[in-house]
């Protein structure tokens, strides 16, 4: 070992040195120690503002982190927002009530809204929506268009106005479940509740739903209701140019409504070109067509019909009808989108209203206090048919809510009297000596003469008007003058209780108030409707068969129809009790209290009716084919209570041969103007048609024939009658008293003795 010393060169605690080939210098920046790959040049350090721009590495490091959130996003969204129930606004449809003709009569929503089937919309009409809206529709499986979305948001951000950019299936999306706010939330759940849709529902239930839901100006919602507010039409009877007008409103219905805004017409009809021409460039129209084409300028918008004048009268009868029968209940009906066709003829309710108008609303002045309960109720009804053609409630339901025609809570009068005669001849019934009552069965029409029973005096004497002594009369002419005395007798004599059922079997309702199987029965105590009385007197027009009115006569929901109950009809009294009772009442018409009747020109019979204290004055009338009622009554407007119609329309006293008489007439005449004149066929009861005249002679020494069931009014306090009746007093120039030769000599004009054609001796 040698004793010199080693030299030891000092360690590099850096560690370049350490191994060979790491001897190169260290790069400027570079960190000592640290070296890149061999033959590839190190980055350089990012210095100063390059530090704050990120690299491509992490700008798509935050893209795909984006793309994942929003992918996880939409997912979540997806499966969280499902498909919510209808807004209320979007189902909510009003009631239709329809003439026969199929024309409106009124609506009864707030939303004009009348769903339809797709089947229903012309493929003309579907073609142009289409054409306007979404022309893929049908061949694009996508229920969102992104790029249109993406382009309409684009141009809503620069300026260029908002635009949808939907597809019609987004657009019913927005309509039916949705709402019409414009925010990006409301945007996002359109576009997620589409594409499920889209997954669950065909295209045709979506373009039908989309058509029922969008809204056309006018306040129309739906196609239904946009064809009746521009057009005056059903959807089925639009035209291709209709048609594309209605699709062009989609984009601007306020705007592009020609009427409302004649300058926009230049814009209108470039959109109606464009949908057009889509239509063209789809095949769905050829050009030759789109050349014959010419624009369909609408019709004048017309105001909410509502429910003024006549038509809440008749949606209120209408109701009660489809209630009463057990078609729709009232809550059913509440939930809208019926369409109910009445049978309501639309000319003759407007002669109704004409016949009124005339003959009571134009005599009524402010002057009078009593012109100020001036009430009037009608109704009209076909006999063979038993459709009620016509009906008239009142001045206008928005003044006055009660219907005069369906009211039960008046006294009907002396126009109940012919169902006295008609149950006699039902029943074969005779008088309290044995003599079968027949129209010329001589009765005492002493003034307030006691009606006699089984058991004797009944204690009820009821007055004739105006306390005119007749004498002995027969039953026809007791019938011309309206003499209660003998009537109040006859009721006796037939049985109170028959007449009553008799009255039902005609039609009067068997609840009617006040319907009591009295002898006072026959002058009229009952409260019956207008209506009730209108189809009674039809029954004896139809010869004595009954069956219940008609109203309705369809109703739809949707395209479907509501099954109806069929109108079945009996013989409710025999041809001879109801024909007996029509010639009877012809000779009123012709000599009786109801000569203002003749006016109708036509064969025509009827009777005259005045309730007690004057408070209502009736006529009921028919021809062949028409049987109808006019009732004219009192009432304060302010508390509603029944008053005396004394000094109304300028007259001492309102009576039915009156003006209820004149407005029968004046309607009658209007409503059959172009029908031809029909005649009475009767068969009347054997007896019916012997002379008058012989057996008033027979009695004309002015004796009490002991077989005439009269008893002299004994009792110093007998009751007058409840309803004075029929005749007017001297100061309406109206016969009232003794017997007019004239109206009971006439011979029978065919000379056969039954009463056909026009003279039948009736008187």
């Amino acid at each position: 070992m040698s004793d010199e010393p080693q030299s030891w060169a000092p360690r590099d605690s850096s560690g370049a040195g350490g191994s060979p080939g790491n001897d190169r210098p260290t790069a400027p920046g570079e960190q000592p120690g640290k070296q890149g790959k061999p033959g590839k040049k190190a980055r350089p350090r990012r210095t100063g503002w390059r530090r704050a721009i990120p690299t491509w590495r992490m700008t798509l490091g935050t893209l795909l982190g984006l793309v994942v959130l929003l992918g996880a996003g939409v997912f979540a969204a997806y499966r969280l927002v499902d498909i919510p129930a209808a807004n209320a606004s979007a189902t909510a449809q009003s009631n239709v009530y329809l003439y026969s003709d199929g024309s409106v009569i009124a609506r009864d929503g707030d939303v004009n809204r009348e769903k339809v089937k797709l089947s229903q919309v012309p493929p003309s009409v579907q073609h142009a929506v289409l054409a306007a809206e979404d022309r893929d529709f049908y061949t694009d499986d996508r229920a969102v268009d992104v790029k249109a979305m993406l382009r309409a948001g684009w141009n809503t951000v620069t300026g260029k106005g908002k635009q949808g950019g939907s597809t019609i299936t987004q657009q019913y999306v927005k309509n039916y479940y949705l709402g019409q706010e414009r925010t990006v939330l409301r945007k996002a759940k359109e576009a997620i509740i589409a594409v499920k849709l889209n997954r669950q529902q065909t295209k045709d239930q979506i373009f039908e739903g989309y058509l029922n839901t969008s809204y056309f100006g006018r306040n129309a919602y739906g196609i239904q209701a946009a064809a009746q507010a521009y057009y005056g039409k059903n959807v089925e009877e639009l035209t291709t140019a209709e048609g594309a007008y209605l699709a062009s409103l989609l984009n601007a219905p306020s705007a592009y409504d020609v009427v409302a805004h004649p300058g926009n017409k230049p814009a209108a009809q470039r959109r109606w070109n464009y949908v057009l021409g889509g239509m063209v460039k789809e095949r769905w129209l050829t050009a030759a067509e789109r050349a014959a084409t010419r624009f369909p300028t609408p019709g004048e918008a017309k105001p909410s019909n509502g429910l003024s004048g006549q038509r809440g009268y008749i949606v209120q009868a209408v109701e009660n009808y489809l209630n009463h029968r057990g078609i729709l209940d009232a809550k059913t009906l509440a939930t809208g989108g019926y369409r109910i066709t009445t049978t309501l003829d639309k000319a003759k309710q407007d002669a109704f209203v004409e016949a009124v108008d005339d003959n009571v609303t134009a005599k009524t002045s402010a002057d009078r206090a009593a012109d100020r309960n001036v009430r009037v109720g009608g109704a009209s009804i076909v006999p063979k048919t038993g459709k009620v053609v016509a009906l008239y409630g009142g001045i206008d339901y928005t003044k006055q809510y009660v219907s005069n025609a369906t009211r039960r809570d008046y006294q009907v009068g002396s126009v109940f009297k012919p169902f006295v005669l008609t149950s006699a001849v039902v029943n074969d019934s005779t008088t309290q000596d044995g003599r079968r009552i027949t129209p010329n069965t001589v009765y005492d029409g002493t003034n307030k003469r006691t009606v006699v029973g089984v058991q004797g005096s009944t204690d009820y004497a009821p007055a004739n008007e105006d306390d005119v002594d007749y004498g002995d009369i027969t039953v026809r002419i007791a019938t011309d003058k309206s003499v209660n005395s003998v009537y109040a007798q006859m009721a006796q004599d037939v049985g109170p209780a028959k007449v009553r059922e008799t009255a039902i079997a005609l039609g009067i309702p068997a609840d009617t108030p006040d319907l009591t199987a009295a002898p006072s029965i026959a002058l009229g105590t009952a409260n019956a409707s207008v209506l009730d009385m209108a189809e009674a007197y039809a029954t004896l027009a139809d010869h004595g068969r009954h069956g219940r009115y008609v109203l309705v006569e369809k109703v739809t929901k949707d395209g479907a129809e509501i099954e109806l109950p069929e109108r079945t009809t009996e013989q409710a009294v025999s041809r001879e009790a109801a024909d007996t009772t029509t010639a009877v009442l012809r000779s009123v018409v012709e000599g009786g209290t109801g000569t203002a009747a003749q006016t109708v020109g036509r064969p025509a019979v009827g009777k005259t009716g005045t309730a007690e204290e004057d408070r209502a004055a009736w006529f009921a009338g028919y021809t062949p084919d028409l049987a109808s009622v006019v009732a004219v009554m009192g009432q304060n407007p302010d508390t509603g209570a029944q008053t005396p119609l004394y000094g109304a329309l300028g007259l001492p006293r309102v009576n039915g041969g009156g003006v209820p008489a004149e407005t029968w007439a004046a309607y009658t005449e209007a409503a059959l103007r172009s029908s031809p004149v029909q005649e009475f066929d009767l068969q009347t009861a054997p007896g019916s048609d012997e002379g008058d005249e012989l057996l008033v002679d027979e009695n004309a020494d002015g004796g009490t024939d002991p077989s005439s069931s009269s008893a002299p009014d004994t009792s110093p306090d007998a009751t007058p009658g409840t309803t004075p009746d029929g005749s007017a007093p001297p100061t309406t120039g109206t016969n009232t008293g003794g017997t007019d030769e004239g109206s009971v000599s006439a011979p029978d004009g065919n000379g056969d003795g039954n009463g056909n054609g026009n003279g039948d001796g009736d008187g």
